[in-house]
């Protein structure tokens, strides 16, 4: 009964935080006194529900979440395989170790438009994506495998312990929650840079050119709901992730 009661405490805080500042930028919109520069929340829902009968909104919404999902799946997928070989391989770290160092110094505007010069506008933010997020999975996986117990490792070999087990009982457990961590962390970044990539390629359907559209015609209604679009699409994905990771953690 007292978890019910905390649960329910922590649901009713959650709502009262979102009112809180709900009631902000209503304040702060009032104040300034030009939708042109902050639209009032009411107004911004209300270009909300304009949008969202139309065709062109959820073709945007369906094409944008592909490009974050194919960047983002191949990322992982590299990121998780190189990484583990890396962590366990000291001079393939030393020889990958550069490059993913020369990825997170490089600015994301910098990787757009070297990207434009390369692929097509529609495969620009993909690559984007898969770039930015590669290296926070990589290395994770690597500071993974960097911490798994060398004493344990030791009484396996001691002990012959099948090397299927000794995956499944050393190493799994040890880098999950780094894994987990850079996941997480990737996700949130991966629709950001997706959606800037978009800005600047403009593919025909997108969130990021519709988001240039509405700041080239001065409609920050729109905008700011292009912009609440995202933000709970990035949400929807940590959240959907977190819990299925509780999921699996059950059994």
């Amino acid at each position: 009964m007292k978890i019910f009661t905390i649960l329910k405490n922590k649901k009713i805080m959650r709502v009262m935080v979102i009112i809180f500042w709900i009631a902000v930028w209503e304040i702060a919109s009032l104040l300034i006194g030009r939708e042109v520069y902050l639209p009032s929340p009411l107004n911004t829902i209300k270009a909300f529900l304009s949008l969202s009968i139309t065709s062109k909104f959820w073709l945007s919404i369906a094409l944008t979440f592909i490009r974050v999902v194919t960047g983002f799946v191949i990322s992982c997928i590299l990121g998780i395989i190189l990484g583990i070989i890396c962590g366990l391989n000291r001079f393939l770290y030393e020889l990958l170790n550069p490059l993913v160092i020369a990825i997170k110094s490089t600015p994301v505007m910098s990787i757009i438009i070297i990207a434009l010069i390369w692929f097509q506008s529609g495969r620009v933010p993909i690559f984007v994506c898969f770039l930015m997020c590669f290296p926070i999975i990589w290395t994770n996986a690597v500071e993974g495998i960097r911490q798994v117990s060398k004493d344990l490792l030791q009484m396996a070999k001691v002990y012959r312990v099948n090397r299927s087990l000794i995956i499944r009982r050393i190493y799994i457990p040890s880098i999950s929650p780094y894994l987990v961590a850079g996941i997480t962390t990737a996700l949130g970044l991966g629709w950001k840079v997706t959606v800037a990539a978009e800005v600047l390629s403009n593919p025909k359907f997108s969130i990021g050119g519709n988001l240039y559209g509405a700041k080239v015609y001065l409609e920050s209604s729109e905008l700011f709901a292009w912009t609440s679009v995202v933000i709970i699409l990035s949400f929807a994905f940590e959240y959907l992730f977190k819990y299925i990771i509780a999921r699996i953690e059950k059994y």
